[in-house]
């Protein structure tokens, strides 16, 4: 499997390969509150307001740097729209489950 070069800075060059992750072939036990939409894990969450709001986008997205895992957001003044999915598997990864899970106790 092919992959990109990188420069280690001390004349070495590093071969990155990609990860490739199974993708679930069967229908996905979405956690509780989620659905199977188009390939994704999809949650719309619902907020006193704005701020609210936005303090949650900014939990989630503290944990998907965390695990340099990162859905899809989208904010509508006081709702979140989560979507977890692997693009490189091509839909949801066991991963997804378990960001998707852990999103929604946040």
């Amino acid at each position: 499997m092919g992959g990109l070069a990188r420069s280690s800075g001390s004349g070495q060059t590093a071969i990155l390969r990609p990860i490739v992750l199974a993708r679930h072939t069967a229908p996905v036990a979405a956690p509780a509150g989620w659905s199977e939409v188009d390939g994704a894990l999809e949650r719309t969450f619902e907020f006193g307001d704005f701020a609210e709001a936005l303090a949650f986008v900014n939990r989630v997205g503290q944990l998907a740097e965390s695990e340099n895992h990162h859905p899809d957001i989208a904010i509508h003044y006081n709702r979140v729209t989560l979507r977890w999915w692997t693009h490189t598997a091509g839909g949801i990864t066991d991963r997804d489950v378990e960001l998707a899970t852990r999103s929604g106790e946040l």
